[in-house]
């Protein structure tokens, strides 16, 4: 029997457990809230879901994940609304108005987000089976769809134009806008570009021209697409395809928080995604992956390694995006300034220039006539001659340091004679990142709300006060009325109280009357105290 009721019960978990996260589409006035745990989107094939997501203590942005498998600590934000803004986690929610906009609003009521959109027929929203939210009115009309504004991801099927961007994410923890973006120029060309303190192109090789990187930069339609096989083409002719080509594959181009852009793969709805394809291959390649004044080493079967240069200290030791700070004052004396070779030591980037067939010290010479040189470059080049030229490199910063034991130069690092020499250096691998702290921060305070609160508070102090006061009244009351249940209670007018039992012993049990009225009887009594009294018994009583 105990079987037969839990094999009929179990339909009903499941239909329940199934049915409360499968809201197909938001329509009228109605309202996603961050604290329905239900009021989940999800497509018409299951694969996409879209809810408010906790990105820290206390923190909600509003994203689109793929549904499965499903991990509560492992979900595949493929977009995020509200990524640089969140809001609390009470009374924050997603709602449409009648006037055709979607928007986001936190505790306090303030809008953090809005399609920005007007329909003057009802309006809905609702999540494609490919991953894109829309917003449309009862004509059938597009009024607004996340595929027109990606975060870090773009998805098979989804363009990429001129108007468009792919942003990186701050670090693995954090979803806020971070550094790096993917982008069409001004050339027509597709680059990734650093955003941080210098901003700067770092693919294509940006020494490299675009005809020379295999880039067209007469289309001006700026257009990239990934289809659903595997296949990505831009129109700078720039072409790739998936190591994992083929259906029954899930894929997601993104652009990492490290700052290269990766296409991963996996087989449908399984757990593990697989890079199949990434536009940098060598780590320490990768630009600002130590930050400035650092150096980026490469070890197999270890990863990458971040390290300070000589005379230089790391700034935080959970980023290394924020690289190392100078410890010494260098001053534009010659004679006491000096050079420190790092040997097979390359910074790209931020020249002051670059001066072929320069000996080594007119390099020298070169970077201590120039306050700013914070060291040089110095390299070998072989072109069309028998020998090799030597090229000097003044550097105005130190970013991009990569150590490589292939890389035919070295670098000269600009610093006191005095400076003590104690090279520090700390591991990075790719998996090591910052985690950054977000919590929900109110934005700006409702003047209303602030006022009615205050006033309630006040209200209910004053009516605490009258309550106090009238319980200490009916405290004193009852103790004086108990005080007359035996005899010791006396009125406002001074008369005193006797009981029926009293009047009874007074007047003998009512047996001597000495008068009788309309009103009663009178009888003859003598009080405790031998003071003769007349007693009149009520007819009523």
């Amino acid at each position: 029997m105990a079987i037969s009721i839990i094999l009929l019960f179990l339909p009903l978990i499941f239909f329940s457990s199934f049915s409360s996260s499968t809201i197909d589409r938001l329509s009228g006035s109605s309202s996603l809230s961050v604290e329905h745990a239900d009021d989940v989107l999800t497509s018409p094939n299951g694969d996409f879901s879209a809810e408010f997501f906790p990105v820290g203590d206390n923190a909600y942005c509003f994203a689109i994940w793929f549904s499965e498998p499903y991990s509560e600590g492992n979900r595949t934000i493929v977009w995020m609304a509200n990524r640089d803004q969140p809001v609390n986690g009470r009374k924050s929610e997603l709602s449409l108005r009648k006037s055709g906009n979607a928007i986001i609003t936190d505790a306090g009521r303030l809008t953090v987000w809005s399609t920005d959109t007007v329909s003057e027929s009802p309006v809905f929203l609702y999540l494609h089976e490919r991953g894109n939210l829309i917003l449309q009115n009862s004509e059938g009309g597009v009024l607004w769809q996340s595929f027109d504004s990606p975060t870090d991801t773009l998805l098979p099927q989804q363009l990429l134009t001129k108007n468009m961007q792919l942003l990186s994410s701050r670090s693995q923890g954090n979803y806020s806008s971070g550094f790096y973006k993917l982008y069409f120029d001004d050339d027509n060309v597709l680059r990734l570009l650093y955003g941080g303190p210098e901003i700067t192109v770092y693919w294509p090789d940006p020494e490299l021209m675009s005809w020379e990187a295999l880039r067209s930069t007469y289309n001006s339609s700026r257009i990239a697409f990934l289809d659903s096989l595997g296949y990505f083409s831009s129109s700078d002719n720039f072409t790739f395809m998936s190591a994992h080509y083929g259906e029954r594959f899930q894929r997601i181009l993104k652009l990492d928080f490290d700052s290269n852009i990766r296409l991963y793969s996996r087989k449908y709805r399984m757990d593990k995604w697989t890079v199949s394809w990434q536009a940098m291959s060598q780590p320490c390649r990768i630009y600002g992956t130590c930050g400035p004044n650092s150096i980026c080493s490469y070890v197999p079967h270890f990863g990458r390694k971040c390290s300070c240069l000589p005379g230089f200290k790391i700034r935080d030791r959970t980023d290394w995006s924020l690289g190392c700070v100078q410890e010494f004052n260098l001053t534009c004396t010659r004679n006491e300034t000096g050079f420190l070779k790092l040997s097979n030591v390359e910074f790209f980037g931020y020249d002051y220039g670059f001066f072929p067939n320069c000996a080594f010290g007119m390099c020298e010479n070169l970077c201590l006539q120039i306050c700013d040189c914070k060291g040089f470059q110095f390299k070998f080049i072989k072109h069309d001659h028998p020998s090799n030229i030597p090229y000097c490199y003044p550097k105005t910063q130190l970013l991009n340091g990569h150590h490589s034991p292939n890389f035919e130069g070295d670098m000269y690092l600009k610093v006191p004679k005095t400076l003590p020499i104690q090279e520090t250096g700390l591991d990075c691998s790719s998996t090591v990142v910052k985690q950054l702290n977000r919590t929900y921060t109110k934005h700006q305070e409702n003047a209303s709300l602030k006022f009615v609160v205050r006033f309630a508070m006040l209200v209910g102090s004053v009516e605490l006060g009258v309550i106090f006061i009238v319980l200490c009244f009916l405290i004193r009351t009852h103790r004086n009325s108990s005080a007359g249940t035996q005899n010791y209670h006396r009125i406002t007018t001074g008369f005193r109280e006797f009981t029926l039992s009293e009047l009874k012993k007074a007047t003998q049990g009512f047996s001597k009357e000495i008068g009788r009225g309309a009103g009663g009887v009178v009888y003859k009594g003598m009080l405790c105290d031998h003071r003769i009294e007349a007693v009149k018994r009520l007819n009523d009583a």
